[in-house]
């Protein structure tokens, strides 16, 4: 049994995560939602270049995706049926594991706090996972995968065509790459529902924009390791080039 069109875009924790917390540290809208217009703000002028709104929300929401996904891959290593469900899972680890090591690297440069818990939203979907079995897992696994990956793929593309920061540039192509490949891998899965999956990615689910919001972390709490599986084969970004500043003015 395939899910219907409403029940991906519907699922999320309905709990209260410091939800209000959350919406103050990142005013922009993240997760599966539309960029919103105020997102062309500049908050800094950093010697990489300024940093807007939406570079903000993007940095924080790539990692928010690999506080859920990881762990999904790892459960989908221990739960998936086919072959290519065990395939997709690696690359979510080994992709997302690379993705958060540079996250966590230009964050501090930028001032940028990260979260160490997805959204409700997210850890909705990843609920959802833990409670399937059998070839429902496969199935719920390769489409929420798929919905999630389209709906933030044309987010990227929009942070790299615009961003004037290096740093956050820089993420913008290492996401890319991570999220076509991941994109790609749920599609050989041959489980994707394509009619539905796509209905859900170009109609956002109607839930409170604060549940698209991860929760701020507290104050001097350790920031979570996405650690890289020991055959990895994605690699962070190399930003030596850019620590002299050399950038500020890049287009």
């Amino acid at each position: 049994m395939r899910l219907s069109r409403n029940a991906m875009g519907t699922l999320f924790v309905g709990g209260a995560l410091s939800l209000t917390l959350g919406a103050l540290a990142y005013p922009s809208m993240l997760g599966l939602d539309t960029v919103s217009t105020s997102t062309d703000r500049i908050i800094a002028n950093t010697q990489w270049g300024p940093l807007t709104e939406g570079d903000r929300a993007f940095v924080v929401a790539v990692r928010a995706a690999g506080l859920w996904e990881y762990p999904v891959g790892q459960i989908g290593l221990q739960k998936g049926q086919s072959k290519g469900v065990l395939t997709a899972s690696q690359h979510l680890i080994d992709g997302h594991a690379a993705l958060d090591t540079t996250c966590r690297k230009i964050a501090p440069m930028l001032n940028i706090t990260l979260p160490n818990i997805a959204s409700p939203q997210q850890e909705g979907f990843v609920n959802t996972l833990k409670a399937d079995s059998g070839k429902q897992f496969d199935v719920d696994f390769a489409n929420i995968l798929r919905q999630t990956h389209g709906s933030i793929f044309n987010t990227v593309a929009k942070i790299r065509s615009t961003t004037k920061n290096t740093l956050v540039r820089a993420l913008a192509d290492q996401a890319n790459d991570t999220v076509l490949d991941h994109i790609t891998v749920m599609e050989k899965t041959g489980l994707v529902d394509f009619d539905t999956t796509l209905f859900n990615q170009t109609t956002p689910p109607k839930i409170p924009k604060s549940d698209m919001t991860p929760p701020v972390p507290p104050v001097g709490q350790p920031l979570i390791v996405l650690t890289p599986p020991p055959n990895a084969t994605s690699t962070p970004v190399d930003i030596s080039g850019d620590l002299s500043g050399a950038g500020t003015n890049s287009q």
